[in-house]
């Protein structure tokens, strides 16, 4: 036998307001049933805050990650959770040592190179990801997109807004 609990009820509409106002989407998602359980179990008022506050702060940084995520380019969600270490040429010590980003952050650059079909690629990619994750901004291009972007903002001379949007990335991956 299952028990049904019963669902949370809806905000009063002045704080549905508010929190419109305010621009605070994921306290007016969780706030109906963080109400309803800090009432039940009789929470302190600075515990309902935390909760909601940390619901807030959780919910704009995975939009975040998603917004980064999106705007990249990364192509396929190649990422590391398919990536077989021992599969690729590249040895495991290296790929550990790249995997940590130290050399994004000191502005390092990295060339991956080798026969087609050992993995660059989708390391290449699972580093993007991996990037984005811990809250940087990355740029996937091809060559042909790069020309394309160059050659599109230099009709209305805007080529400089263009690299300017590529100098903003830690990460650039072509």
């Amino acid at each position: 036998m299952s028990v049904a609990t019963p669902k949370a009820p809806p905000l009063p509409a002045e704080i549905e307001k508010t929190l419109r106002s305010l621009r605070l989407p994921h306290i007016r998602r969780a706030a109906p049933e963080v109400l309803a359980t800090a009432a039940s179990q009789r929470w302190e008022p600075s515990e309902v805050l935390r909760v909601l506050l940390e619901a807030e702060a959780k919910g704009r940084a995975e939009a975040s990650i998603a917004i980064r995520r999106r705007r990249s380019g990364l192509p396929a969600g190649k990422t590391f959770e398919a990536w077989e270490e021992k599969a690729s040429s590249i040895p495991v010590a290296t790929q550990q040592a790249l995997r940590t980003l130290e050399w994004v952050q000191r502005g390092e650059n990295l060339c991956l190179c080798g026969p087609s079909g050992t993995g660059k690629s989708h390391f290449a990619e699972a580093l993007g990801h991996l990037a984005i994750d811990k809250g940087k901004v990355v740029a996937w291009h091809t060559l042909e997109s790069l020309e394309a972007l160059l050659r599109g903002h230099r009709a209305d001379g805007s080529v400089a807004k263009a690299v300017a949007k590529l100098i903003r990335a830690d990460l650039v991956i072509v």
